[in-house]
């Protein structure tokens, strides 16, 4: 079952950038850390809607971690930690589920001091694990355990998040 389609996803990325915005208004510079593949094309996306809205410089950056195994890998971020240093970062990515990869994806980032750090996702489900809280959020669903949500955003003909 489709949750989102193309015309309302792009509207909570317009949404969620004037809410990156309006929280980070006075920071020198974002960055922006996409986990994975779909966590950085949602940033990537999040990212082409802030430099239309805002004049602070808003880097990009990914973060690459084994989802399914996130404690058994390095977690890469793809830029020097000490960049990272007292800045705001935003951690992103396509669906917050447990928690349990955000969390794994923030752990490089303990070993600096940054500014603060926020969770943006395009869709939160309620099933927290692990102590991770989304600050910006385009569509927070209460869902069973066996239903999936599959984020459809990155090489496709349209754009669409779908209840499975």
């Amino acid at each position: 079952m489709k949750i989102l389609n193309e015309i309302q996803i792009t509207q909570k990325i317009k949404r969620l950038a004037y809410e990156i915005l309006e929280h980070n208004f006075e920071e020198k510079s974002i960055t922006l850390a996409g986990i994975n593949n779909n966590g950085l094309y949602f940033a990537e996306l999040l990212h082409a809607q802030l430099k239309e809205i805002t004049d602070i410089p808003i880097n990009l950056t990914q973060v690459t971690l084994n989802p399914a195994s996130p404690n058994t890998s390095e977690v890469i971020i793809g830029q020097d930690l000490k960049e990272l240093n007292r800045k705001a970062i935003i951690v992103i990515d396509d669906v917050a589920n447990t928690g349990r990869t955000i969390f794994y994806a923030i752990k490089p980032l303990l070993d600096i001091l940054p500014k603060k750090i926020e969770v943006a996702v395009l869709v939160d489900r309620k099933h927290k694990s692990f102590p991770i809280k989304v600050d910006y959020v385009g569509l927070s669903l209460a869902t069973t355990l066996r239903e999936n949500i599959d984020v459809h955003i990155q090489d496709v003909e349209e754009m669409a998040v779908y209840l499975k």
